[in-house]
């Protein structure tokens, strides 16, 4: 498989070929390493909690909640739906 050259000019490619050490001359990418921010990381785990309690309580004491019994099905809805936003969100997490 025939090797990709580094330099635009074949003369620099053969010499460094033939002296058996080659240069890099590209400049490598610097990504951005300094990390998730608290508040991306509070909200995650927040949305994830928040659906969980949903689907607990609605579990729980569902009936018993005048606005949750009206909602009916939808609580599961609503309640995976905030933990599925979370989750999403772990892929944006360094």
């Amino acid at each position: 498989m025939p090797k990709s050259r580094i330099s635009d000019s074949p003369e620099d490619s053969s010499a460094s070929s033939l002296n058996g050490s080659s240069v890099d001359r590209r400049t490598p990418v610097k990504l951005n390493s300094t990390g998730t921010s608290r508040w991306y990381i509070v909200l995650m785990l927040g949305l994830m909690l928040l659906g969980l309690a949903w689907l607990v309580v609605n579990y729980i004491a569902g009936t018993s909640i005048p606005f949750m019994a009206d909602l009916n099905a939808w609580n599961y809805l609503i309640g995976f739906g905030l933990f599925i936003a979370g989750l999403l969100m772990t892929m944006g997490w360094k």
